[in-house]
């Protein structure tokens, strides 16, 4: 059985699809839509390694609503627009991984779904 789930602790959707759907039996899969650097109240900052932190937050969120870690993370996807300082951004990354390795690759997209965002996540993850 799936659980499609749209955490309180996070902004509601942008579009027609769901924060995470959750793939039940043995193991748990979590399987989440991109994660935006919007905060719950709806508002996209600026400073694009804002945006990569609440991006990350959210992720933790929906991991949190579904009863996983970050350490459940088993594959992240990256999507920028325009050059982020990468120093800061691993920065960022690393202290929110705090030595947890997923997979991950980063793709450099022309637009994401509105100007302002400049940062989207999105990440499975499994529990046994």
């Amino acid at each position: 059985m799936n659980e499609r789930r749209n955490p309180e602790t996070i902004h509601p959707p942008v579009g027609p699809y769901s924060h995470q759907v959750e793939v039940q039996g043995s193991p748990r899969w979590l399987v989440m839509a991109g994660q935006l650097g919007r905060t719950q109240d709806g508002v996209v900052p600026d400073d694009p390694i804002e945006q990569v932190e609440l991006a990350l937050e959210n992720v933790r969120r929906n991991l949190d609503a579904a009863g996983m870690a970050v350490t459940d993370l088993v594959k992240v996807t990256w999507y920028l627009v325009g050059e982020i300082d990468v120093r800061r951004r691993r920065e960022v990354t690393s202290a929110w991984l705090k030595g947890h390795a997923p997979c991950s690759t980063l793709v450099y997209v022309a637009a994401l779904a509105a100007p302002e965002y400049r940062v989207e996540v999105d990440a499975w993850a499994c529990r046994t």
